[in-house]
């Protein structure tokens, strides 16, 4: 059964609809190696099944990066949303100073999990 939503390159539902039509993310700092985790599974208002499928992916620490590929989202949607669940309080992140090189054991987790998917 043919479903107008879908075709071979997946779901037909634009960006600017999962994030509202904004196309940056009210912060700055979420950088494609920041990590993003969870600090509490129960979602006290209503969001979208973006966000809520975020909230889950992020129970254990994921990179800005693993989370656009583990929901098959762009970057920039994905900054947006992750974006809207810290400011209410849904996750929390990590980004390292913009001064510093990443760490290699840093780098080797977001290329471990790269790996995974």
């Amino acid at each position: 059964m043919d479903d107008p939503a879908h075709d071979e390159s997946g779901p037909l539902v634009r960006p600017y609809f999962l994030t509202g039509g904004r196309s940056r993310p009210a912060r700055t700092d979420l950088e494609m190696i920041t990590l993003v985790v969870t600090v509490t599974e129960r979602i006290r208002e209503t969001v979208s099944p973006e966000h809520e499928q975020i909230v889950r992916l992020c129970r254990d620490p994921c990179s800005v990066a693993e989370v656009s590929a583990l929901t098959d989202l762009p970057l920039m949607v994905v900054k947006v949303l992750l974006s809207d669940l810290i400011e209410r309080g849904y996750l929390i992140h990590r980004s390292p100073p913009s001064t510093e090189i990443p760490t290699r054991e840093l780098l080797q987790a977001v290329l471990d999990g790269i790996r995974r998917l």
